[in-house]
C-alpha cells in the first residue's frame, strides 16, 4: 500500500467526522476515468475536504517553493503534490498533468488561485489557470462547491460538498484566444461552481481591469 493510501485510509475517516461532510452529487464524480476538480476556495482545510468526499486521491499543483521547505516538502509529494511555476505557463507541470489525466488521476484546481473565506464568491477574482490547463488537456472539469457557514470550514463545522455535472471541453469558449481566452473559460467553469450553489442564473463581477484606477492620466 502506498503512504497516501495509507495516510488516506486513517485520516479519510477522521476528516468526514471533523468537517461533518454532506455530500452531494457523488454520482457525478468518475469511477477510474481522470478529470479536472475545480472547486471554491474557502480555506487551507480544502484540500482535504475534497479528498475525502471524492473519495479518491485527488492530486493538487502547488507552488514550488513548498517543496524546498523540509519535512513539509516531502509529505506533500508524498501525499501526491506535484510543483508548478506560478509566474507563468509552466510547460513541464502541464505535460505532466496532461499525463495524470490520461492515467487515470483527478486534478485539483482552485479557480479563485487562493483562499477567500468571508467573501461572496460571485464578487471574488478569477485567475486564468484553469481555463489554460482545460485548453491544453482537454479533459472533462467537474465543477465542486464547498458550502459551509459564513463561508468558513472549521472543526465541527458542517461542510457541504456538491459535485456538479460534467463539463467538457466544447462548451466552453476560449475566444479571443491566449490569456483573455483562458480566463474566460475559467471564468466560465467558475460561474457553473457558483451555480451549485446559488442556481443556474448566477453571474460573476466583472474582472478588474489591470492598472484602471479611475484618476485621469
Amino acid at each position: 500500500m502506498s503512504f497516501y493510501r495509507t495516510i488516506y485510509a486513517i485520516f479519510n475517516p477522521l476528516v468526514r467526522l471533523c468537517y461533518r461532510l454532506e455530500i452531494r452529487g457523488e454520482e457525478n464524480i468518475p469511477v477510474d476515468s481522470g478529470c479536472i476538480l475545480a472547486a471554491n476556495h474557502t480555506a487551507f482545510s480544502d484540500v482535504l475536504i475534497v479528498s475525502a468526499a471524492a473519495k479518491r486521491q485527488v492530486r493538487y499543483m502547488a507552488k514550488k517553493e513548498l517543496f524546498r521547505i523540509p519535512v513539509l516538502g516531502g509529505l506533500i509529494r508524498a501525499m501526491g503534490a506535484y510543483p508548478v511555476n506560478r509566474g507563468g505557463a509552466d510547460v513541464a507541470s502541464i505535460k505532466y498533468t496532461i499525463g495524470l489525466i490520461e492515467s487515470g488521476e483527478l486534478i485539483g484546481i482552485f479557480p479563485q488561485g487562493h483562499r477567500h473565506g468571508f467573501e461572496d464568491p460571485r464578487e471574488t477574482e478569477v485567475k486564468g489557470g484553469v481555463g489554460l490547463i482545460e485548453y491544453h488537456t482537454r479533459a472533462t472539469v467537474l465543477p465542486v462547491y464547498i458550502d459551509n457557514k459564513r463561508g468558513k470550514t472549521g472543526i465541527f463545522r458542517k461542510n457541504i460538498v456538491i459535485f456538479g455535472k460534467p463539463i467538457a471541453f466544447e462548451e466552453l469558449d476560449f475566444s479571443p484566444g491566449g490569456a483573455k481566452g483562458y480566463l474566460n473559460a475559467s471564468r466560465e467553469i467558475f460561474r457553473r461552481i457558483c451555480a451549485l450553489k446559488f442556481g443556474e442564473n448566477t453571474t460573476l463581477a466583472e474582472p478588474k481591469t489591470p492598472g484602471k484606477t479611475g484618476k485621469p492620466e
